[in-house]
């Protein structure tokens, strides 16, 4: 029995640690997930988890850097997962803050459509240079 294994080169990110002095991307690091790409939108490209229609879902709505409680839903890590990588949600940059830990996977929304949001099952991913 095989397995369906979806492959899509996806969108170009950008990815900035907590402390962009160091240069360098690690594993269980926080960081900010930010679309490379131009929008003609007058928005953030950001990456930040919110509510929506009864799920955590990933949008572009975030703030990059300022880490801390106002900036805690805009904090990523990169984790390895099985033979590839997966990104979670369990920031560490407030002290005070408790936040809960999740997979971003796909979901399906009521409507049909695909989501990252907080699931179960991770989305497994691998990187390549843009």
């Amino acid at each position: 029995m095989g397995t369906n294994q979806e492959v899509n080169n996806g969108l170009p990110l950008t990815f900035t640690p907590v402390n962009p002095k160091k240069g360098v991307i690690r594993e269980s690091t926080d960081l900010n997930i930010i679309f490379s790409a131009a929008s003609t939108c007058i928005q953030s490209n950001v990456w930040m988890l919110e509510e929506y229609d009864g799920q955590l879902i990933v949008t572009s709505h975030g703030v990059a850097g300022n880490p801390g409680q106002e900036t805690i839903s805009n904090w990523f890590k990169i984790e390895k997962y099985e033979d590839h990588y997966k990104l979670m949600f369990c920031p560490t940059v407030c002290d005070i803050c408790k936040p809960f830990c999740g997979n971003i996977g796909v979901v399906i929304a009521k409507n049909g459509s695909r989501r990252l949001a907080i699931s179960e099952v991770p989305l497994k991913i691998m990187f390549k240079k843009a």
